[in-house]
C-alpha cells in the first residue's frame, strides 16, 4: 500500500510539474503585458494596411492609432481596416489605444466637450472602443482645447472607461499641462510625455535642438516631482524626426528620410545642410540615452512619436531602443 501512495505521490507532483512548466512557457507573451512599455503612435491618411505593415509589431508593447476623430457633429465614420489593425495588433500582444485630437486637431472638439454635447461624444467614443476592441483611449487634446471643459469630459470618460476595465491614458506637454487640475492629471492611467517641439518651424528666431536630452529629463521631473504623477505612469517622448532652420534646410523631416540623405546621420543630433542651414533630431545615441533616463528612473516606458518615421535597417531608433532595454 504504501509503494502505492508513493506512486501516486510521485505521479501527481510530475502533473504539477507539468503544469508549471505549461504555464511558464507562456509567459513570455503576458510579459509583454506588464514589463517596460514601447508605445508608439501610428498616423495614417486612411491606408491603414500599409501603415502597420511598415513596422515591427514586435518591438512595441503598446499602440495608438492616430488620429480617430469624429465628425462636427460627433458622429465617428471609421476605415473599416482599423479593427483589422487592431486584431493584427491584439495577435502580437500589442494594446491598441483609440487616439483622439492631435497638435492638428478640429476646433469643433471644444464643443464637444462642453456640457450639451459631452455625454454624447463619450457615448460614441465608447461604442467605437466597444466595436474595434481597443484596450483604452488616449486623449490628445492641446492648446485651446485644455480648457474649463476639459476636466469634467476627462472625468465622465475616465468614470465610462473604468466600468469597462478600459485604460485612458493622455498625451501631455510639460509648457501646457499647468492648465490641468491634480485631480484631472491623476485620473490619467498613463501620461505620455510630448518631450520634443521645444522649437520648430514656427519659431524661426530660435533654431536649435528641439528635443535635447535635458528637455526629457526636465519634463519628466515636472510630472513627477512637482504635479506629484507616480514615475511608473510616465512615458518619456522620443521623436523619430527632425526640424530645419536655415534657408536650405527643410522644415520638417522624418528620420528615415535624413539617414538617407545624410550618411552617418544616425551618430548624431544635427547636420549641416548644404547652402545653410541645419537640421536637428534625435540619433541612435540621444535616444539610448533618453530610454536608460527612463528605465533608471522607473518610468512606465517610453513613447514615440511616430513609428512610420523610423528605419527598417541597422539604423533603426525603435531597434535602438529595444537595444537598450534588453542591456
Amino acid at each position: 500500500m504504501k509503494q502505492l501512495l508513493l506512486a501516486a505521490y510521485i505521479v501527481f507532483l510530475a502533473a504539477i510539474s507539468l503544469a508549471c512548466k505549461k504555464k511558464t512557457s507562456a509567459e513570455p507573451q503576458d510579459e509583454k503585458q506588464t514589463t517596460f512599455r514601447v508605445l508608439g503612435y501610428l498616423m495614417s491618411s486612411n491606408d491603414w494596411h500599409t501603415a502597420v505593415n511598415s513596422i515591427d509589431l514586435t518591438k512595441i508593447t503598446d499602440l495608438n492609432l492616430a488620429f480617430l476623430n469624429p465628425a462636427a457633429d460627433g458622429s465617428f465614420n471609421i476605415n473599416p481596416a482599423v479593427k483589422q489593425v487592431v486584431d493584427k495588433a491584439h495577435a502580437g500582444k500589442v494594446r491598441v489605444y483609440m487616439s483622439i485630437g492631435g497638435g492638428g486637431a478640429p476646433a469643433y472638439l471644444a464643443e464637444l466637450i462642453k456640457p450639451a454635447k459631452r455625454t454624447a461624444f463619450v457615448t460614441g467614443i465608447l461604442a467605437l472602443v466597444e466595436q474595434h476592441g481597443f484596450d483604452g483611449v488616449d486623449v490628445d487634446l492641446e492648446n485651446e482645447l485644455i480648457n474649463g471643459d476639459y476636466p469634467a469630459f476627462v472625468a465622465e470618460l475616465r468614470t465610462a472607461l473604468t466600468a469597462r476595465k478600459k485604460l485612458m491614458t493622455a498625451a501631455l506637454a510639460s509648457w501646457n499641462a499647468n492648465k490641468i487640475p491634480d485631480a484631472t492629471m491623476l485620473s490619467y492611467d498613463f501620461i505620455n510625455i510630448m518631450s520634443y517641439d521645444k522649437t520648430g518651424p514656427w519659431d524661426t528666431g530660435r533654431p536649435g535642438p528641439h528635443s535635447p536630452y535635458e528637455m526629457a529629463v526636465s519634463d519628466f521631473n515636472y510630472f513627477n516631482g512637482t504635479r506629484k504623477v507616480a514615475a511608473e505612469k510616465l512615458l518619456v517622448g522620443l521623436p523619430f524626426y527632425g526640424y530645419g532652420f536655415g534657408a536650405n534646410a527643410p522644415s520638417s523631416i522624418r528620420y528615415n528620410e535624413l539617414i538617407v540623405q545624410y550618411p552617418g546621420a544616425e551618430n548624431a543630433d544635427e547636420v549641416m545642410v548644404t547652402g545653410g542651414g541645419k537640421i536637428y533630431y534625435n540619433g541612435l545615441g540621444t535616444i539610448r540615452q533618453k530610454v536608460a533616463f527612463a528605465m533608471s528612473n522607473k518610468a512606465a516606458g517610453v513613447m514615440i512619436w511616430e513609428l512610420t518615421q523610423d528605419s527598417r535597417d541597422a539604423k533603426s531608433l525603435l531597434n535602438a531602443v529595444n537595444v537598450e532595454i534588453g542591456k
